[in-house]
C-alpha cells in the first residue's frame, strides 16, 4: 500500500518510486510495472478516507449528456487531484443522425444526489467485463467516509389514473426494450433520441420506431410529442419517453392529466446512503481476481482499489507515452492494485481517457500527471475528485 507517499508491498513495480505529498492525507507516486507486452509507468494517488480534511467526490460537467477533461473539471471544482470515470457512449456509428450523447454507462451520484441509472448489460460501452458483472456495478464512498464496491438499482414508477408503470430508467443514453424512462434537468440539452435505440443485449441494433415522449410538470401532463425531443429540461419538470409496450402506455396520456412520477437510486449492500457513486466494473473481490479477467489485451488503463477496510481509496492512471503505451490486461491491473494493498479493485475507462490530475503546492490549477495516449487529454462524461480542506 502507500502510506506517506512512499511505496510499500509493491511487488508487481519495478524501478524506483517518485513519491510526494500533495496534500495531508494524499500521496501521489508513480513507479514502473512490468506486465507480458512491456514495461509500463503507473502513477498513483493514495487518498486517506479517516483523516477529516480529505473527501472524494464525482467530477462532471454538470449535466450527465456532457464531457469535459479531468483537468478542466477538477479545476473548477477545486478538487487537488484526480483521474477519469466511467465508459461512455462515445460514438453511435451504428446509427447514423443520431447524436452520441456523451452519458456514462453506470449509475451516477453526486454530493448524495442520484444523477442517472445503468443502462442495460447489452448496450455498455469499453471492453467485455468479467462473467457475473453488470451495469449497475459502482465504486463509491458512503457519506460516512467509507469506500467500497457495490450494486446500485433504479427505482421508480410512473402513477396515472390508468394505473402504476416501472420507471425503466433515469437520464440514460439507452432505454430497456419496452419501457419508459425519465430524463430531468440533469440530463442536459443533448437529443434524447439515443434512448430508444439498440436492444437490451445489442448495442447496434436499430432505433425502435414505435416511440412516444410526454411532459411532465407540476403533476400534469403538459404536452406530448411523436419522438424524443432535445433542449434543456426545465427544473422541476420531467421528460419521459417510452419504447414499444411504453410509447404505447405513454399515448393514452394527454395534456392536463395527473401523473406522479417517482425514481431513487439503491444501493444492493450499503445501508449508509452514498454521496459519490459512479460506474465501471470490479476486477478484485476480498484480495481475489475476480474469475474471467482478460489477461491478453494490453492497454492504458485506469482503475480504483479499496484497502485498510474501505478508509483508503487508491487511484491508478497508467501512461500513455510511446514507451509505455502497450500498457497492461485487465488481470494485470489487478494484480497491481492487490500489490498496492487494495482487498476490492474496480477498472474505469481507459485508452485514450485514461488521465491522472494533481494540483502542485501553491498552485490554483491542477495539471495533467500521466501522458494521454492520444497525446492531449479526452473530454470525458465525469471522474473522481479529491479534496482538502483546512
Amino acid at each position: 500500500m502507500l502510506t506517506g507517499g512512499a511505496l510499500v508491498g509493491a511487488a508487481p513495480a519495478t524501478g524506483a518510486p517518485r513519491a510526494a505529498d500533495l496534500a495531508p492525507g494524499v500521496a501521489y507516486t508513480e513507479f514502473d510495472v512490468t506486465g507480458a507486452q512491456g514495461v509500463a509507468h503507473a502513477h498513483v494517488l493514495s487518498i486517506d478516507l479517516r483523516d477529516r480534511r480529505v473527501g472524494v467526490g464525482l467530477l462532471y460537467p454538470g449535466a450527465v449528456a456532457a464531457r469535459q477533461t479531468v483537468s478542466r473539471m477538477a479545476t473548477a471544482a477545486g478538487a487537488v487531484a484526480g483521474v477519469n470515470g466511467d465508459f461512455f457512449n462515445i460514438t453511435e456509428v451504428q446509427h447514423p443522425g443520431v447524436t452520441a450523447t456523451g452519458a456514462s454507462v453506470g449509475p451516477a451520484v453526486a454530493r448524495g444526489h442520484a444523477l442517472k441509472a445503468a443502462v442495460p448489460d447489452g448496450q455498455r460501452f469499453g471492453p467485455a467485463p468479467p462473467p457475473g458483472t453488470s451495469t449497475k456495478d459502482v465504486l463509491g464512498v458512503t457519506a460516512d467516509g467509507v469506500a467500497r464496491l457495490d450494486s446500485i438499482a433504479l427505482d421508480g414508477s410512473v402513477t396515472t389514473v390508468g394505473g402504476v408503470l416501472p420507471l425503466g430508467g433515469l437520464n440514460q443514453y439507452a432505454l430497456p426494450v419496452g419501457s419508459v424512462g425519465a430524463f430531468t434537468s440533469g440530463w442536459g440539452t443533448v437529443s434524447r433520441m439515443r434512448a430508444v435505440c439498440g436492444t437490451d443485449t445489442d448495442r447496434a441494433a436499430p432505433c425502435s420506431t414505435d416511440v412516444h415522449e410526454v411532459l411532465v410538470a407540476g403533476g400534469r401532463v403538459v404536452s406530448v410529442a411523436p419522438a424524443p425531443g432535445s433542449g434543456a429540461v426545465a427544473p422541476g419538470a420531467t421528460v419521459l419517453v417510452g419504447r414499444e409496450a411504453g410509447a404505447q402506455w405513454l399515448r393514452k396520456l394527454s395534456p392536463g392529466d395527473p401523473v406522479r412520477v417517482r425514481h431513487r437510486l439503491v444501493a444492493a449492500r450499503a445501508r449508509t446512503a452514498y454521496a459519490f457513486a459512479l460506474g465501471g466494473y470490479p476486477v478484485l473481490r476480498s484480495g481475489r481476481p475476480l474469475p474471467g479477467l482478460d489477461d491478453t489485451v494490453s492497454a492504458v488503463r485506469t482503475a480504483a482499489g479499496v484497502a485498510e477496510g474501505g478508509h483508503r481509496l487508491l487511484l491508478l492512471a497508467l501512461d500513455g507515452a510511446p514507451a509505455h503505451r502497450s500498457g497492461l490486461t485487465v488481470a494485470e491491473v489487478a494484480e497491481v492494485m492487490r500489490g498496492l494493498g487494495s482487498d476490492d479493485a474496480f477498472s474505469l475507462d481507459g485508452g485514450g481517457s485514461s488521465t491522472l490530475v494533481a494540483r502542485a503546492a501553491g498552485e490554483s490549477a491542477v495539471t495533467v500527471r500521466n501522458h494521454p495516449s492520444a497525446g492531449e487529454e479526452r473530454p470525458v462524461p465525469n471522474g473522481i475528485g479529491v479534496f482538502t480542506k483546512p
